[in-house]
């Protein structure tokens, strides 16, 4: 159990957001513009469009969370 609590404490880690966070702007914002940008200057945004461009900035972050967590956690084993 204390497996799951110290991973929860490093994905949480203020240096660890805000490189998610980061990396979640800068990608999610280019492969919003290939994957949605006519639609976004055709003005056809829909719900369904917001919610796959919110899917577009959260799977980055996810990706560079886990990353980050497996990389400090091969370190220290």
């Amino acid at each position: 159990m204390h497996k799951m609590r110290d991973w929860l404490r490093l994905a949480f880690a203020r240096s660890i957001v805000c490189r998610g966070l980061v990396y979640s702007v800068v990608v999610g914002t280019v492969l919003t513009a290939i994957n949605h940008g006519d639609s976004l200057l055709n003005g056809q945004v829909g719900s369904r469009h917001l919610f796959k461009i919110g899917l577009t900035y959260v799977v980055p972050y996810v990706v560079s969370t886990l990353s980050s967590v497996a990389a400090l956690n091969s370190r220290t084993e």
